[in-house]
């Protein structure tokens, strides 16, 4: 998202100048942002007791640049960006928040970062910017300060996800998909949060009674190296009806081969990779995890999240329908998230906030 919004800011607004600092390494997305003749400083942070001093460099980095504005993305970086950045004299600070992870927190030096950051909201940032209206309502519960807050989702490159027809059947000939046969999908990283147990456990009991679907899985450890998922895959009865493609560049396309898409999380902020299945027509199944109702709305299958049993029956239900019907969803689908959630419109709510902060001082 970061790189989108820069990108989209760097094409139509000629008076802001974009620099990233990023706390650890540079990483892919970090090169793509450089690519576009962005400055990008790494700090290299590698555990807690790096802390101190990669707040001091970070500090004398920010005293140096002198920017009119100092906007931090995630938690750690509201904290320790937070603080430099008023240290150093930036009169202007946003923070993000980016994630509804609140039940699922991650490790304890996150918790207690979090912590830190809600005391601190109503004395470092001037605004804080929230992903998802849940992502507000669970952060105001926790104790930051609500009228700091503001709402503005993700916003997409629609022009760059469509329908490759070709790729698309070439691809379902080099997997060896047979013809007529329903794919079901879903993308993401192997994680605890995305909860690809209850994915497998769901396509499990529905490939027990349909033999016409094979289900795929995209994304960074989702491979044949897992143990872990492989032992769950073997556990249905059905392993030889998955295909494990792990982390893929061009998802465009793999997302274009499934019949069904599948959100199987327990927690999300702003799912990427719903809206962009949703952007390419795929009908869609979720679990009911951040904005998602505010996402896919009547356009798709909204589900409990952690209930396999649930996600496996709002799969059933589009695979049930007729190819038409799957093809009325997915047009629905594309047509909701153009409208709403647009790069251009995303990045025109970021700029008013920066013109309105610029303003009070």
């Amino acid at each position: 998202m970061l790189l989108r919004l820069i990108n989209q800011q760097a094409k139509t607004n000629k008076n802001i100048t974009n620099i990233v600092v990023s706390l650890t390494n540079i990483g892919d997305v970090g090169n793509q942002i450089k690519s576009l003749g962005i400055s990008v400083y790494t700090l290299n942070l590698r555990s807690v007791f790096y802390i101190p001093v990669i707040f001091t460099q970070l500090y004398f980095l920010l005293r140096r640049l002198n920017p009119d504005i100092v906007q931090t993305w995630m938690y750690h970086s509201d904290f320790l960006g937070g603080l430099a950045a008023r240290l150093s004299g930036c009169r202007r600070v946003i923070w993000g928040i980016r994630t509804t992870d609140i039940k699922f927190g991650g490790s304890f030096p996150t918790l207690l970062i979090r912590w830190f950051c809600a005391r601190l909201s109503n004395v470092v940032p001037d605004a804080i910017i929230c992903v998802g209206f849940k992502a507000k309502r669970l952060h105001e519960s926790i104790g930051y300060q609500s009228n700091r807050m503001t709402v503005i989702p993700n916003g997409y490159d629609f022009s760059s996800l469509n329908i490759d027809a070709i790729s698309t059947k070439s691809l379902r000939l080099a997997l060896g998909i047979k013809k007529g046969a329903l794919i079901v999908g879903t993308l993401g990283r192997f994680n605890p949060v995305k909860d690809q147990l209850n994915f497998v456990r769901a396509a499990g009991l529905i490939a027990a009674r349909n033999q016409n679907v094979q289900f795929i899985m995209v994304g960074r450890g989702c491979d044949y190296v897992n143990r872990e998922l492989m032992s769950w895959i073997k556990a249905t009865g059905y392993a030889d009806r998955f295909q494990l493609l792990g982390e893929r560049q061009d998802t465009t396309v793999y997302l274009s081969i499934m019949d069904v898409f599948v959100l199987s999380s327990r927690t999300e902020g702003f799912p990427n990779a719903l809206v962009e299945a949703m952007a390419i027509e795929r009908a869609c199944v979720s679990t009911m995890v951040g904005d998602v109702d505010r996402i896919l709305g009547r356009c798709g299958i909204i589900v409990p999240p952690e209930d396999n049993e649930a996600l496996a029956k709002g799969i059933d239900e589009l695979l049930n329908v007729s190819c038409d019907q799957r093809i009325r969803y997915g047009c629905a689908a594309r047509k909701r998230v153009t409208e709403r959630y647009s790069i251009h419109k995303c990045s025109d709510r970021y700029i008013e906030l920066y013109n309105n902060l610029m303003q009070k001082i």
